[in-house]
């Protein structure tokens, strides 16, 4: 029987090639679009600029299917510039056509850093947000194009974005860890000796993403970062963090903390606010879940305070590290670090 061989770490061009060959399939760009909370905060937030669009010249940074681009032709642009690198870009070309717009969008294939335009652009749009706001890293490209490309004064949508933290108690969670200690009244074998270990597989340090309600939030919710991308340099949204500290509702167990994002489209008789909160209806970015290596239990006012640190993996700058250094009411201060990807 021959050893396994160690797995060679992706090259720096490999994890590109795989990180846009994921968006030329067509499940990822139907889940986006299918998230009606998502698509319609960009049509009306694009719809509502339609004075600063009228006639204009934009770019659509990382296109995808081109349906922002389409967007901006019916508030009203001259030209869309509609820069995509995955080959899902033959799709957007069809689209395009189909609406009979190729006189308005053309669609570049490409990478944003690399690619050439024939002029300066008036607006700048994208859906760039990840996982946790961070994960993929797609915002680089945007602050990359804004430098390059957009004219002084010029607008981009969304136009500005907050992370927030809170903590939770997830029944999930809970149920899970509780089941192994019901196995033997239902088939008569004890099999609590599981208990730990399921503690050990479920509450790691991978950030999980999944829909949690308002009702399994603990405390009011911190906003710890947020920034400008007319003014956010790259050295700013690779490092964020901010602190914490929060007082609990009631009485229950502790399983986290979450993190959601919102983001900013200006204009209109007030801004629109694109969220993904857990008080609010539900998107496919969800929640991204960091557990603690345990349950805690709180009570009314116990209080959590903390710091928070947001950086790409150096494996893999698309992927996302996360520290927390948190204190649950007297007990003493910890430390984690979490992980998206790798």
């Amino acid at each position: 029987m021959s050893l396994p061989k160690k797995r060679k770490k992706p090259e720096s061009g490999d994890q590109e090639r795989i990180y846009f060959d994921c968006y030329s399939d067509v499940s990822v760009h139907e889940e986006m679009i299918a998230d009606e909370v998502r698509t319609n905060a960009y049509r009306l937030g694009i719809l509502q600029n339609a004075d600063a669009l009228r006639g204009k010249v934009v770019l659509d940074v990382g296109a995808g299917t081109a349906i922002l681009s389409v967007f901006c032709v019916q508030a009203g642009a001259r030209r869309v510039y509609a820069v995509e690198a995955s080959t899902i870009c033959q799709q957007a070309r069809q689209v395009v056509k189909l609406n009979r717009m190729e006189a308005q969008i053309t669609v570049i294939e490409g990478v944003m850093e690399s690619v050439e335009l024939p002029e300066k652009v008036d607006l700048i749009v994208s859906e760039w947000m990840g996982y946790a706001l961070m994960y993929e890293s797609m915002l680089s490209s945007v602050l990359a194009a804004r430098d390059r490309w957009l004219k002084p004064g010029g607008l981009i949508l969304p136009s500005c974005a907050e992370l927030f933290i809170a903590p939770i108690s997830d029944p999930a969670t809970d149920w899970r860890l509780d089941f192994w200690g019901q196995v033997k009244d239902q088939y008569g074998v004890d099999m609590s000796c599981m208990a730990a270990f399921a503690r050990k597989c479920i509450m790691t340090e991978e950030m999980v993403v999944q829909p949690l309600s308002g009702e399994d939030v603990l405390a009011h919710p911190t906003r710890f970062a947020q920034f400008d991308l007319g003014r956010a340099t790259l050295e700013e949204i690779r490092a964020l963090k901010g602190s914490f500290a929060c007082y609990c509702f009631g009485s229950t167990l502790m399983h986290g903390f979450c993190l959601w994002f919102s983001v900013t489209f200006p204009g209109g008789e007030k801004p629109l606010l694109l969220s993904t909160s857990p008080f609010l209806e539900e998107t496919h970015w969800k929640q991204t879940i960091l557990y603690l290596d345990e349950p805690i239990p709180v009570i009314q006012d116990t209080a959590i305070i903390g710091e928070i640190s947001m950086t790409p993996s150096e494996c893999n700058p698309r992927h996302l590290r996360v520290r927390l250094d948190y204190r649950i009411g007297s007990r003493e201060s910890k430390t984690r670090n979490y992980r998206m990807g790798d």
